[in-house]
């Protein structure tokens, strides 16, 4: 068992990483010189190099102890895990640019610097599952163990061992219980777990067994007593965790912050709200936009005319939506529909053969063509490429009396395609379930997530059965 040593586990974490970084240099070193480029010594040579490689891989090692890559992961999703690996070799590289700017350095390879900084994410990235992996099934065999006291054998405590049951690879074994009002064991589903004795024999218990982590699960009626179970458990070293009294009413992801000397628990994580993560997908935004604008140009200027020869009127729709934090903006289309009064396609819902649409209408419409001016949306900075679907102001002022929470999706920008339109939640289907889909992005939010939709929405193809 590896116990009360996360110290030399970061060191080892630490030094691997270093290790990985190495490999990745040398690897780029030589596809770069080697492979792509025989005449080797163009440039500078390879002590130059190794000296820039240093300064990397310090200034990676840097970032990812700021942005927290080396705190226990042991229940942390691999998904959070990479987005982390990514933004330290992303400053990284960002440091090694600005040292070469500032000393004046101009020899370097650019080719080789896009080739190491490649090499080093993905050696990172799979190494880093690897190992997950590995200690994951040591885990579920049954190495590695860590032990679990949960206060309180009521509906929390209950359903945190539940938890534990249905992730072993989390290597988290309850030991048993402590409770005032119940004596039986509890069984569930294959084991039966002890009630030790009552929540005043503590400091007891953790004399007499190897406890690694002691979990709160009290009703708040008993919030007197946490007090001295955590100055008890701290003097023993023993870890401690509290499962909330109304862990019912959060979300699955609340975020915890401070005001001054107050901790405050933020009802719902919205990962956008950091700044780094705005700035990650805007530079995404945009540059997937620019792409998509430039390589689907011929097909701009084909709906364009088609849109112009088939039906009098303008060539561009637009129509008020609501966007990020309530605030309304202009969505551009190509009109799919007849020309008429503003007030007729703000308030009303597209119909199966509805006779306001052009038969060129019809074709756009159920290929989704007619919304590729909304890049120009996201390059205005009114939409994402990915995000909730954005709503007329009618119908959000309906929504939101019907929907408890359907004012959340507001929380970010809107996107072209999301979560819920690549599962299937397109034109005339159920809006909680969209909005449902819709929270668990908001919440869950990554670049890697973000991408994922995008593929999704290509594979998925384009065509929308309920496109009217």
């Amino acid at each position: 068992m590896i116990r009360g040593r996360e110290r030399f586990l970061t060191q080892l974490y630490v030094l691997m990483d270093f290790l990985v970084i190495q490999l990745a240099f040398f690897s780029a070193w030589v596809l770069r010189f080697y492979i792509l480029d025989e005449e080797v010594g163009g440039y500078l040579p390879l002590s130059d190099y190794f000296v820039w490689n240093i300064v990397y891989s310090i200034a990676y090692i840097l970032v990812a102890f700021i942005v927290k890559l080396y705190m226990p992961k042991r229940k942390i999703r691999f998904a959070s895990e990479v987005f982390k690996i990514f933004q330290a070799h992303l400053f990284g590289m960002f440091v090694l640019m600005s040292v070469l700017f500032t000393v004046k350095t101009i020899d370097i390879s650019r080719v080789f610097l896009v080739i190491y900084f490649v090499i080093a994410i993905m050696m990172s990235l799979i190494y880093r599952y690897a190992v997950k992996q590995v200690l994951r099934k040591l885990r579920s065999s049954g190495y590695n163990k860590q032990f679990v006291l949960i206060l309180g054998a009521g509906t929390i405590g209950q359903k945190y061992m539940t938890n534990l049951f249905n992730h072993p690879e989390y290597g988290l074994e309850v030991l048993g219980f402590l409770d005032d009002f119940r004596e039986k064991n509890i069984q569930d589903k294959e084991k039966s777990y002890q009630i030790l004795g009552k929540v005043a024999d503590l400091e007891k218990i953790l004399t007499e067994k190897i406890i690694d982590e002691v979990v709160i699960a009290l009703p708040l009626t008993v919030f007197t007593k946490y007090q001295k179970i955590i100055f008890i458990c701290e003097k023993a070293g023993v870890r401690v965790s509290i499962v909330p009294d109304f862990y019912d009413i959060l979300p699955a992801s609340p975020h915890f912050e401070r005001f001054g000397e107050l901790p405050l628990i933020s009802v719902r994580n919205v990962p956008l709200d950091e700044f780094i993560n705005r700035l990650v997908k805007r530079m995404f935004d945009i540059a997937f936009s620019l792409c998509a604008i430039l390589l689907m140009s011929p097909v701009l200027i084909i709906v364009a005319i088609g849109v112009k020869v088939t039906s009098p009127g303008p060539i561009f729709f637009k129509q008020e939506r609501v966007g990020l934090n309530r605030r309304s903006f202009m969505m551009y289309k190509f009109r799919s529909m007849k020309q008429m009064p503003e007030s007729h396609s703000d308030t009303q819902w597209t119909v199966e053969n509805d006779p306001r649409r052009t038969k060129f209408g019809t074709f756009i419409r159920k290929t989704s063509l007619d919304e590729l001016p909304q890049f120009f949306n996201v390059l205005k900075g009114d939409m994402s490429v990915v995000g909730p679907r954005p709503e007329r102001p009618f119908f959000v002022g309906q929504f939101k009396e019907e929907i408890p929470k359907y004012m959340l999706k507001h929380l970010v920008r809107p996107g072209i395609t999301g979560w819920a339109q690549v599962c299937g939640l397109r034109g005339d289907t159920s809006i909680e379930d969209r909005i449902e889909h819709d929270i668990y992005y908001i919440e869950n939010w990554t670049l890697l997530f973000d991408v994922k939709i995008v593929i999704k929405t290509v594979i998925n193809g384009f065509v929308n059965k309920n496109a009217y």
